[in-house]
């Protein structure tokens, strides 16, 4: 295992932060640590990264232990953090070459950041100091400095956050090219993200993991969706519609349709159909919602 978490608890006064969380991640998986704000993944990603102790509980990452041998540790990982603290006085290249002096590269240094400096896409803007760059490229230079000593394990806190759809998307790509030979967690509210690059999902809530399991099998496991949209001719008083048989709520979608929410595991279709011939409505779409991960993820950290 690359990394093992075991009963991992965080207090921070009376606030509980994560209570007794425990996982492990394989080599070369790429997991996606989900959840809502303030339900603890920062916290744990620290501990990984050895920036802050746990109460209680052991972390051991390909072996060495957090309290015993986190320089080992800080070796073999990578961390980008959420706020992503950079040198915005110096060049690029000037930055990387203190990261890799940090990191006692040795002889192999600057062939080291010219290889690391392709792989980000920062070549182009090597003259550049990294206060003129754009979000998207400061999380470039983020990720070489997480990247420069060549880690085993990369830690990611929201690395694209604050992106425009292109920066996303080559940041993304990036991401998916560096986990074909590390491991990877990264932390992130996009669903469509962990869909696009996690082979895992572990999902956070209130300090405690909810699930544990491919996005497939997340999806998979929560069964058929209970809700329907459905628009008609005419306006329709709602109190009618919460008649409906197997209806067990009914929301204002947009002006024109509306949400309803079956009973468990039924299908209100046929029955929405069969109230609109009774009232003489012209049924303008219906559509049963599909599970997404951004449902599941709703449900299980009791959202709606």
């Amino acid at each position: 295992m690359s990394i093992v978490v075991s009963n991992i608890t965080k207090r921070y006064g009376t606030q509980l932060a994560l209570n007794n969380v425990s996982f492990s991640i394989n080599p070369g998986e790429i997991v996606g640590l989900l959840g809502p704000n303030g339900a603890g993944k920062s916290t744990l990603m620290k501990i990984i990264t050895c920036f802050i102790p746990p109460t209680s509980g052991d972390v051991t990452v390909y072996g060495h232990d957090i309290r015993e041998e986190s320089l080992e540790i800080r070796r073999k990982v990578g961390y980008l953090p959420e706020n992503n603290p950079l040198y915005t006085e110096m060049y690029i290249r000037e930055c990387l070459e203190f990261i890799a002096g940090l990191h006692n590269l040795g002889s192999n240094r600057n062939s080291r950041i010219t290889e690391i400096m392709e792989l980000t896409g920062l070549t182009a803007e090597r003259k550049k100091k990294i206060g003129a760059l754009s979000k998207g490229y400061k999380q470039r230079v983020g990720l070489a400095m997480a990247l420069v000593h060549d880690p085993e394990v990369l830690i990611l806190d929201e690395p694209t956050s604050g992106l425009d759809p292109n920066q996303l998307v080559e940041i993304r790509n990036l991401i998916l090219e560096i986990g074909k030979q590390k491991t990877v967690v990264l932390s992130t509210h996009i669903m469509q993200e962990v869909e696009a690059m996690c082979n895992r999902a572990i999902i956070i809530n209130k300090g405690e993991i909810v699930a544990d399991d491919s996005p497939g099998n997340l999806l998979h496991n929560m069964g058929a969706t209970d809700r329907v949209y459905a628009g008609f001719d005419k306006a329709v008083d709602i109190k009618l519609l919460r008649q409906i048989p197997g209806v067990k709520q009914v929301t204002a979608a947009d002006p024109d349709t509306w949400l309803f929410e079956a009973e468990k595991n039924k299908d209100i279709r046929q029955e929405i159909f069969k109230f609109a011939v009774e009232k003489n409505l012209t049924v303008l779409s219906m559509r049963k919602e599909e599970n997404t991960l951004e449902n599941v993820f709703r449900k299980l950290t009791k959202l709606e």
